[in-house]
């Protein structure tokens, strides 16, 4: 699939999620630790028709995977919330970062944009330096602290599935920061969240997040 996601889109490179361009960004987990995440997924959830469906933390989900060892092994026993995000995405539209790991468990295959917040400046990040990964079906892996992402895009018709597993309050109430004289200030949209928004990402912007990113809004064209 990833060869055929190529050739559709041949203005962006799209690497695999086992090269080691990824380990900027991330690495992988072993998928056996987190065998009761799949089967909720595949069981329990949804693709929206249109658009995605967030959740940050699912009760029915924590209580089948609180004590999982994979997720000790990443948060060391920081309170932490599993969500998911289950969707139709196919465009960049945004880059957020978190000061601290995610867990990503994606059921089906998806594509990543992915960059490093290090390397935003004056609080604008071009687009053209965003890396594009793909995810194959049933992988689990940690995207590292202060890895911009945002929402995978889906490689097929029928959309994603992707877990999510983040310290807890992470993503769920939106903020102000009390001052702007640290500029970082500017992108804090929630609670462990920090964004940056392309101009045509109408739906963030209308929720106060910061239009910094620029160049093409790229695109996964199936």
């Amino acid at each position: 699939m990833q060869k055929e996601l190529q050739a559709k889109n041949q203005n962006l490179n799209i690497q695999s999620i086992e090269d080691s361009s990824f380990n900027r960004y991330g690495r992988i987990l072993q998928r056996n630790d987190f065998t009761p995440v799949f089967e909720y997924l595949r069981d329990e959830t949804l693709i929206p028709i249109i658009e995605n469906v967030y959740i940050a933390n699912d009760p029915k989900l924590e209580s089948k995977c609180r004590n999982l060892p994979g997720v000790f092994n990443v948060f060391g026993d920081m309170p932490v919330q599993f969500g998911y995000v289950n969707g139709n995405n196919s465009k960049l539209n945004s880059l957020e970062y978190h000061k601290s790991s995610e867990v990503d468990i994606a059921l089906t295959p998806l594509v990543l944009f992915l960059a490093r917040s290090e390397d935003i400046r004056d609080n604008q990040f071009n687009s053209n330096q965003v890396e594009t990964f793909y995810v194959p079906q049933n992988t689990v892996f940690e995207l590292f602290p202060l890895t911009l992402h945002f929402s995978p895009c889906k490689v097929s018709e029928s959309g994603f599935k992707c877990g999510v597993i983040l310290p807890y309050g992470t993503n769920m109430n939106f903020i102000k920061a009390k001052s702007y004289d640290v500029i970082e200030n500017q992108l804090l949209l929630k609670t462990n969240k920090w964004l940056i928004a392309h101009k045509e990402h109408q739906k963030m912007i209308d929720l106060g997040a910061f239009v910094g990113l620029i160049g093409p809004n790229l695109e996964i064209h199936i």
